[in-house]
């Protein structure tokens, strides 16, 4: 895969300015103001700034925490994890690998039966593509 390589003032005139705070700069949205906190349509979820395939709709489920939430992404190659230490909290960021964008962070309070993990993604980081099929 290759790194989409842009400049900071090139994401800001592509992104809308909390897609910026969110995607380059590792702010969040409100809880339960996204447009896919309560998205049950069948899909996938792309990320806004570079398209690349992240989560499926078959991986999500209702955590009650006001962000989507995923148990697994759905082409792990493109989904990233770091240590986030700011505001004095121990979290993992969650990042797409293609363009480097903050996603959001991954718990281990998620469904046992699906593995634990909890991706708590913004929804302002995401495109989403409904199945035809369904």
């Amino acid at each position: 895969m290759e790194p989409v390589q842009k400049t900071e003032e090139e994401w800001r005139k592509e992104l809308s300015p909390e897609a910026f705070e969110v995607l380059r700069e590792q702010g969040t949205e409100a809880p339960f103001s996204g447009a896919f906190v309560n998205n049950h349509e069948k899909g996938a979820y792309t990320c806004k700034a570079c398209g690349s395939m992240l989560f499926s709709s078959d991986a999500k489920f209702d955590s009650g925490t006001g962000w989507p939430s995923f148990t697994d992404p759905a082409v792990a190659e493109n989904v990233g994890t770091r240590p986030d230490d700011a505001y004095g909290m121990h979290r993992t960021e969650v990042y797409c690998k293609k363009c480097g964008g903050h996603l959001g962070h991954v718990f281990n309070d998620g469904p046992i039966d699906a593995g634990g993990k909890r991706y708590c993604i913004n929804s302002v980081c995401l495109d989403f593509e409904k199945d035809e099929a369904s």
